[in-house]
């Protein structure tokens, strides 16, 4: 008879693994990064060891755990070039994104600034960048978007999307909603727009 203990110790494993991503999404997702590791562990009732074991370090674990937002937020992007109208493209990919980032502060904070050396963090995070500046281009050609925008302003957005508080996620959702619509107004091309400051460089990417 086979004996059935390598299976179950791979189930095991697989076990712990899920419950220290979704430990780690949620309290990344409400306190941001700064959560220690000891108490993604606690939270996801296994020891330190096992989930040092599985990611030594916090980037591994903050790369693990926001796979999934990260290849949504390349989805959004590419849609957004895909729409033959850029202006109504580049409105959609401004909606989306912030309705994305508005509940979980941990990606926003990997996504605009932390762990630039993460391989699959920064490869997804530059591909979505270009996609929506090839897309902030097409706009600006057609006369839509001002003239001015700067990929950096999409990064002041999420930024500041990040700090909407709100007692409840609907309320939250709907104040990201709100504030993606007044983004959108901002940026629209119009002659009695008066010329912003100079860009505040935040990304690589233009």
């Amino acid at each position: 008879m086979t004996d059935p203990l390598p299976h179950s110790l791979r189930s095991d494993a697989r076990d712990n693994r899920d419950r220290v991503l979704d430990a780690a999404r949620a309290l990344f997702a409400a306190r941001g990064l700064d959560v220690p590791m000891r108490e993604v562990a606690r939270h996801a009732g296994v020891g330190p060891a096992t989930l040092y074991r599985r990611f030594p370090t916090k980037r591994d674990l903050a790369t693990a755990a926001f796979a999934d937002q990260l290849r949504a937020c390349q989805d959004i992007a590419e849609d957004g070039l895909a729409d033959p109208d850029p202006w109504h493209g580049f409105c959609r990919v401004i909606e989306r994104i912030c309705a994305l980032h508005a509940h979980d502060r941990g990606f926003t904070e990997a996504f605009v600034s932390a762990y630039p050396e993460a391989v699959d963090l920064a490869a997804g995070r530059e591909q979505t960048l270009r996609a929506v500046a090839a897309l902030a281009r097409r706009a600006k050609e057609a006369g839509r978007l001002r003239p001015d925008f700067a990929l950096d302003d999409l990064i002041l957005v999420l930024m500041a999307n990040r700090g909407i508080q709100a007692p409840t996620r609907a309320a939250g959702a709907a104040a990201s909603r709100r504030f993606a619509a007044f983004v959108i107004q901002a940026f629209q091309a119009s002659p009695d727009h008066a010329p912003l400051p100079p860009v505040a460089r935040l990304v690589g990417t233009e």
